[in-house]
């Protein structure tokens, strides 16, 4: 039976530790389940993994268990597989910017990609967290509840003079702030009007951000910054994929 008083005090206390809403939602709905199956944590972690779940939801399923029960004791996890980020060339993103006749569609693809934006942090974005005076857009109450500060894009800049409303939020639809759903049916309709033969969803933009920064010689260390990432070895997928770093290597058999 759930103890719906131990889950309060334990939401508090997430909050009280600055965990996100999102995950203290997570955690409590992993742990939920967990406590409706009636199976142990070892079994219904099984149980997840025969149903074909994700490596991070296991591992959040996991660790909300873990939270709500103090329970330490290791649990075999899957090892996250390791997969190269979705990134589109300029060219791709040029193209879906153009495919769409609104405009604030339109700003919705030129801020993802020209600023690093996560969905969460252009949904939550307001008209006076950007500064048009110094090329900036102040980020607040990210990911893991930090702020940062990231670039303003010229050519965005000047659509954003013109685009600017009273509104509380840069991206309102009937006084109600745009959903994680709506941004990305809005990505999605972009590449299918565009024929990109990609699996585009919105962080594409953010990994693409990222790549080309790379590519055009930024140090990886203020990149990392931009995107808010706390280790270095987050940002470093990017030189994975970053092509630069490809083409300067020479095949052993030329």
């Amino acid at each position: 039976m759930v103890d719906l008083a131990n889950i309060k005090i334990k939401e508090k206390e997430m909050l009280m530790k600055g965990f996100s809403r999102k995950t203290i939602k997570a955690y409590t709905y992993h742990y939920i389940k967990f406590i409706e199956s009636g199976l142990s944590r070892d079994d219904f972690v099984f149980s997840l993994i025969k149903k074909g779940f994700a490596t991070n939801s296991i591992r959040l399923a996991s660790a909300a268990i873990k939270f709500f029960t103090g329970d330490n004791a290791k649990v075999f996890i899957p090892k996250k597989k390791k997969k190269l980020p979705v990134v589109l060339s300029k060219f791709e993103i040029s193209k879906m910017i153009s495919a769409l006749d609104n405009v604030k569609h339109r700003l919705v693809i030129s801020l993802l990609y020209s600023a690093g934006l996560r969905v969460s942090e252009l949904i939550n974005l307001k008209n006076s967290d950007i500064n048009l005076f110094d090329n900036t857009i102040h980020i607040k109450d990210a990911k893991g509840g930090k702020d940062r500060l990231t670039i303003l894009s010229k050519k965005v800049k000047s659509v954003l003079k013109n685009y600017q409303t009273g509104n509380k939020y840069v991206f309102e639809s009937g006084n109600k702030k745009y959903s994680q759903r709506s941004i990305s049916e809005i990505i999605s309709k972009a590449a299918i009007k565009s024929k990109l033969n990609k699996n585009v969803t919105p962080h594409s933009l953010r990994h693409s951000f990222a790549t080309h920064l790379l590519e055009n010689g930024t140090d990886i260390r203020y990149i990392q910054k931009l995107l808010g990432h706390s280790r270095l070895e987050t940002t470093a997928i990017y030189t994975y994929v970053a092509k630069n770093n490809c083409l300067k290597i020479k095949s052993p058999l030329d």
